[in-house]
């Protein structure tokens, strides 16, 4: 990776008529943007299917391979032929600071719902339809099924769902197939829709040298068509629920650790099988994708399992995993390995020894880095490493301005002003300070929050971790990023040399 830098912005945060943002023409705009501020690269959130129930969390998807509808632009649409414009200002929302996920579901169903009923009786007579549900066989048809059923179950969960269709008899899957047959067609033409235009939008990212970083959660949620479909690479039970969850031990962010819930993946029967769920779900991703962030990459030489009945926690303990042999076996059927190590956390000699045997680039956060161990920190920007991915904060981390006023303690406070050669500061330059250290970095690649180039506080946070409620709302609105924050954040990019311009 050359020395570069990108932003930090979910497809949901951008600017958008109808509720939450997409791929639509805010999109082109915001990477015109960063190829205008000499910026390589374009870090996003996992784009799987949400939901309501789940806090809209983008990493508690049901499917580790389909994308959310709701990310699907209006306006292509009607490029595409699919809605008339008319249609589309029916339905148009304010333009806020914050995302509206549940009028937006609304909103772009009945606009996705209007759409198909219009192409649904020749759909199977379309050439490039039926080849990319061919291509994507792999996850498709078991995706749509699964979203037609929780429809038809009223969002009930798989596991309380008939024996027939719960344990995937081939008399269930034939008769529920024959029985929700539209709904599948119209889940599968949503995904074709999507990708569509995913691949528009990438191809402009590629005509002007911007890349994408996706994000891979390391888990997958229990209700999920991937754990419904491949119930032997999980820890469950023989009526599917989970014996064993997957969390961390207490931390920077909570106290008594933090109970995530989802399956943990039953290592031996991956390994024996080839790591073959893994190999697919990697190549889909980097196919999508120029670069993946790979979440929670400590997981992979061992991971924090819970007893499903715990109450929080800290009453799990550290099981190994095969990591070494796992990446052996991408590289020998991907080759050259794209992947960003998310090592954050309680790391240990172990999980840096896997990230290094692959020479996969770690993170470092420079919030972390001005305590009293700030001589020796590895977050502290003096002890950084070139093969690094270097941030500020990442979307589990306050905003800049927000960290300042909110979450630092008096130590820290002190030594960020003796590292800046200051004895006091402005709080809403704090932000642009922060970023300039960053780009001083010898880490090859610099990723900062869209929000902190607006120098805003932590009303603008996207996530705080351990809190259900309240998170991935933030919202740019029209004009906010200006030609003035476009042209400083180029000037510093060269300055500090990572402008795209240069090899």
């Amino acid at each position: 990776m050359k020395r570069s830098s990108g932003v930090l912005l979910h497809f949901t945060s951008l600017p958008s008529r109808f509720g939450v943002g997409d791929l639509g023409p805010a999109a082109y705009d915001f990477a015109d943007f960063l190829a205008e501020a000499g910026q390589r690269f374009w870090q996003v959130l996992p784009i799987t299917p949400t939901a309501p129930e789940l806090c809209n969390s983008p990493y508690s998807g049901f499917s580790a391979y389909a994308a959310n509808p709701l990310l699907i632009s209006p306006e292509l649409m009607v490029d595409y032929g699919l809605l008339e414009y008319e249609d589309i200002l029916q339905h148009t929302l304010p333009d806020t600071d914050h995302a509206d996920f549940e009028t937006a579901g609304m909103v772009k169903e009945e606009l996705l719902r209007k759409a198909f009923a219009r192409v649904a009786n020749n759909l199977l007579d379309e050439v490039i339809f039926n080849q990319f549900i061919w291509d994507n066989m792999h996850w498709i048809n078991d995706f749509a099924l699964f979203t037609a059923l929780k429809k038809h179950f009223k969002g009930a969960s798989w596991v309380t769902w008939p024996e027939d269709i719960r344990d995937r008899t081939e008399d269930g899957l034939r008769h529920w197939g024959e029985k929700l047959y539209r709904e599948i067609l119209y889940v599968k033409f949503c995904q074709w829709i999507f990708f569509r235009q995913w691949g528009q939008l990438k191809d402009h990212l590629d005509e002007i040298g911007v890349e994408l970083i996706g994000d891979v959660p390391i888990y997958v949620t229990h209700d999920s068509s991937d754990v419904w479909a491949n119930r032997n690479i999980f820890k469950l039970d023989n009526k599917g629920e989970a014996y064993c969850v997957a969390g961390v031990p207490p931390d920077y962010f909570s106290e008594k650790g933090q109970l995530w819930g989802n399956p943990v993946y039953n290592w031996e029967v991956l390994q024996n099988d080839g790591f073959g769920w893994w190999i697919s779900r990697m190549k889909h991703n980097l196919g999508l994708y120029h670069w993946v962030r790979l979440d929670h990459f400590r997981g992979f030489s061992a991971y924090w399992e819970v007893p499903a009945e715990a109450e929080t926690a800290m009453e799990g303990y550290w099981v190994p995993a095969p990591g070494h042999q796992l990446f052996e076996k991408l590289t020998e059927e991907i080759g050259c390995l794209r992947i960003i190590a998310e090592d954050l956390g309680h790391i240990t000699p172990d999980v840096i020894w896997l990230k290094d045997r692959f020479q996969l680039p770690g993170m470092n956060i420079l919030q972390f880095s001005f305590g009293e161990d700030i001589g020796y920190c590895g977050d502290a920007l003096h002890n950084h490493k070139r093969n690094s991915v270097v941030y500020t904060g990442t979307h589990d981390n306050n905003t800049n301005r927000g960290w300042f006023l909110e979450d630092a303690d008096e130590v820290s406070r002190k030594n960020l002003l003796a590292y800046l050669g200051y004895n006091w500061i402005d709080d809403v330059k704090i932000s642009w300070e922060l970023i300039r250290l960053l780009m001083s970095s010898v880490g090859c690649l610099c990723v900062i929050q869209a929000q902190d180039l607006l120098s805003l506080d932590g009303k603008a946070r996207m996530n705080v971790p351990g809190e259900a409620d309240g998170n991935w709302g933030w919202k740019l609105t029209p004009g906010q990023l200006t030609p003035l924050i476009r042209e400083r954040l180029g000037e510093m990019t060269e300055l500090f040399g990572r402008t795209s311009k240069i090899d």
